[in-house]
């Protein structure tokens, strides 16, 4: 649950899990996400995105699984979900559909995950969401500069 995810994902994928299962490993995983982001620990960012958004594009099309009239692909809705939530949270919808289709080896999902993108892109910008490294690198300048004017004042 804390590490890279990709057994648990590759788990769910395989029809090994139940939506309350995959409920209750997203929240787990975003708010270890959230946590581990403003501890400022390095690293663990990048995976988790991937992650949650697979979790999510899974968690659609095993929801969508249970309406009779909705023919879906659970497997396909989390490449997609995987593109759209890296590309909501970073900005970057050509990386995160090029990384959906290189980490599944699938490129027949890459129309859909184009529509997706867009919409996500366009949801995050009308939203005002500011992207996770560009918050990231805003955080680390204001604390050098915290930190710079800290040690001017201390000498």
């Amino acid at each position: 649950m804390v590490g890279s995810g990709d057994e648990l994902t590759l788990q769910f994928l395989q029809g090994h899990g139940t939506v309350p299962g995959l409920c209750v490993l997203f929240v787990a995983r975003f708010f270890l996400g959230v946590i581990s982001y403003a501890a400022g620990t390095p690293g663990g960012l990048f995976a988790p995105l991937l992650v949650l958004g697979t979790d999510i594009g899974l968690l659609i099309g095993l929801l969508g699984d249970v309406l009779p009239w909705q023919a879906t692909n659970p497997t396909g809705l989390a490449i997609v979900g995987m593109a759209a939530f890296f590309t909501a949270t970073v900005r970057a919808p050509v990386t995160g559909m090029i990384l959906a289709a290189e980490m599944t080896g699938s490129v027949e999902m890459l129309p859909p995950a184009l529509g997706a993108c867009a919409v996500a892109m366009l949801v995050a910008d009308l939203l005002r969401c500011e992207p996770i490294y560009d918050a990231m690198t805003a955080r680390s300048v204001r604390h050098a500069q915290e930190n710079a004017a800290t040690s001017s004042t201390a000498d």
